[in-house]
């Protein structure tokens, strides 16, 4: 296969784990015959750094062109403290949200899966996190991160903001649909995580996952509010397969099950679209900007980020398997980096942790 992927190492961190994902996809490449072409671009603070002051932008038109014209795109993370100001206009968040928009990617795919080397690493109990394997599908581009009006203004003389959480019945059929084809393709039950005792978006949200629901009967889907669902994924998180959930809900519940496996460095996410159209890869993390430069960050939510890539946008799940089937033995084997290293135990550098899993896979 020939193919073009768009890299967007970022800011932080970004730029290091990425380019232990190219390592390995470069492995796969060598491995199976293919011919993968990279293209590389700025996004977040360092893009507004190369563009300021006069008209600074998170996400020059050349990336998003760039991007646009890829089979896929994988990002490294964006933001950090230079560039956290509340109240500045221009913020690196604000060309992640652009991208997606542009790249029409509707549904982020967040898988979490506790590996029985790593059961130890989880802050809960072992016999709790045993056997998690829950995946959650977040809608990506309506809900409150992009309503409009959004915006600050002084009202007699207070400040005073906005933000807006709307949703249409079309954004939310298309999302609840793909989250139950995923459910019946995994062990085939499905959560649909909402707030409807008190928000009209979420009464709207179950009216419209129910009317979904009847064209799947073998797939039961249960209601569950938001607050509840955070209390559930600590003391039952096994009991979950697939989660469906709007925007900045699947933001929050994402991050706190991601701490089921021990770290924010050990997990994926793939943001995908109607098919054809590139997907947008990236690990959960953010840039941690504490450790940037130090070369002690874990590659694996990137490394695995990219066989999400393989798999849902280039079709590879042979080669995709075979990725996560080496991190797997990286890990039995007793490879870790910091973030995931019991006291005592040695840790990897990020770059000998790329060479580890590139090692593993033959």
């Amino acid at each position: 296969m020939n193919a073009t992927i768009m890299l967007l190492p970022g800011d932080g961190i970004g730029p290091e784990v990425v380019a232990e994902a190219r390592r390995v996809l470069d492995a796969v490449a060598a491995r199976y015959g293919h011919t993968f072409a990279y293209k590389e671009g700025l996004i977040g603070g360092c893009a507004i750094d190369a563009t300021g002051p006069s008209a600074p932008t998170p996400l020059p038109e050349s990336t998003l062109a760039g991007c646009l014209s890829s089979d896929a795109v994988l990002l490294g993370a964006v933001g950090g403290p230079q560039w956290s100001d509340p109240r500045a206009a221009v913020r690196p968040e604000q060309g992640l949200l652009r991208l997606r928009q542009e790249m029409g990617v509707f549904a982020n795919l967040r898988p979490v899966k506790v590996l029985d080397a790593l059961v130890e690493a989880s802050p809960l109990r072992p016999e709790r996190v045993r056997g998690v394997d829950l995946l959650i599908v977040r809608e990506l581009t309506g809900g409150l991160y992009f309503g409009q009006p959004q915006g600050r203004e002084t009202v007699n003389g207070q400040r005073s903001a906005v933000d807006t959480l709307r949703y249409g019945e079309s954004e939310i059929r298309r999302v609840v649909s793909m989250a139950f084809e995923l459910a019946r393709a995994r062990r085939g039950r499905l959560t649909s995580v909402d707030k409807a005792n008190v928000l009209a978006s979420s009464r709207l949200w179950r009216e419209v996952t129910h009317e979904v629901a009847a064209g799947y009967p073998d797939v039961p889907v249960e209601d569950i509010l938001v607050d509840a669902c955070a209390m559930y994924l600590i003391n039952r998180p096994a009991d979950f397969d697939v989660i469906v959930t709007e925007n900045m809900f699947g933001d929050i519940l994402s991050d706190e099950a991601s701490m089921i496996t021990g770290s924010l460095g050990m997990l994926p996410s793939a943001s995908v679209g109607e098919p054809g159209r590139p997907g947008l890869y990236e690990p959960i993390h953010g840039s941690a900007p504490d450790i940037a430069g130090r070369g002690v960050a874990n590659p694996l939510a990137t490394i695995l980020s990219a066989a999400m890539l393989l798999r849902l946008s280039l079709g590879l799940s042979a080669e995709a398997d075979a990725v996560e089937a080496a991190v797997g033995r990286v890990l039995a084997e007793g490879g870790r980096t910091a973030d995931i290293a019991r006291p005592g135990q040695q840790s990897l550098r990020t770059d000998e942790m790329g060479e580890r899993v590139t090692a593993a896979l033959g």
